[in-house]
């Protein structure tokens, strides 16, 4: 390493949606600029790494923009995949995506979330829309608490449904920004 390491904030240039915090020093970031791929230092491994040279989820470089220190960089990318070693196309995605993903491998006979899976799409279509109408009967009858806990219900096996079709929530997020126009 010839120089201080940097934070690398790296985000979708179309999205502005923020994927990972990477690390670079002086050569990461001439080979970024070279390149045009993202290119960090591995503070862990001690060497430079391209983003996606064993996963194939490169990270195109559209800008580079230093802060006004040039202590910390922001580079925006086009990717061609997820972001995060888990899959997710954000290393900062939330909670209950996370935990998802983390037990969808699990022993179905001991993970609610990797039976669901294994079961399929249609069972969970079934159980979407069951737990949609139990939120629509506690909100015009039941208490705050109960529309909470059936609106967790939904939300989580909405989430269960976007997987058991390899659909990542920011898919969701991006149609939604798209609407806003």
């Amino acid at each position: 390493m010839n120089s201080e390491l940097r934070a690398a904030i790296v985000q979708d240039d179309a999205s502005g949606r923020v994927l990972m915090l990477g690390w670079m020093d002086d050569e990461a970031l001439a080979l970024t600029r070279s390149t045009g791929l993202a290119t960090f230092y591995s503070r862990s491994r001690q060497h430079l790494w391209v983003k996606g040279e064993t996963s194939g989820n490169s990270m195109h470089v559209s800008e580079i923009i230093l802060d006004c220190d040039e202590d910390a960089v922001l580079v925006k990318v086009h990717a061609d995949g997820p972001a995060c070693h888990d899959g997710s196309t954000s290393c900062f995605t939330p909670w209950l995506w996370r935990k998802i993903l983390q037990r969808e491998n699990a022993n179905a006979d001991e993970s609610y979330v990797a039976r669901s899976l294994r079961d399929g799409t249609a069972l969970l279509a079934r159980k979407v829309g069951e737990e949609a109408v139990e939120l629509a009967v506690a909100s015009l009858s039941e208490t705050d608490d109960r529309v909470v806990s059936e609106t967790a219900d939904l939300w989580f096996h909405m989430l269960l449904l976007l997987r058991s079709r390899r659909l990542d929530p920011a898919a969701i997020e991006d149609e939604l920004r798209r609407r806003d126009k």
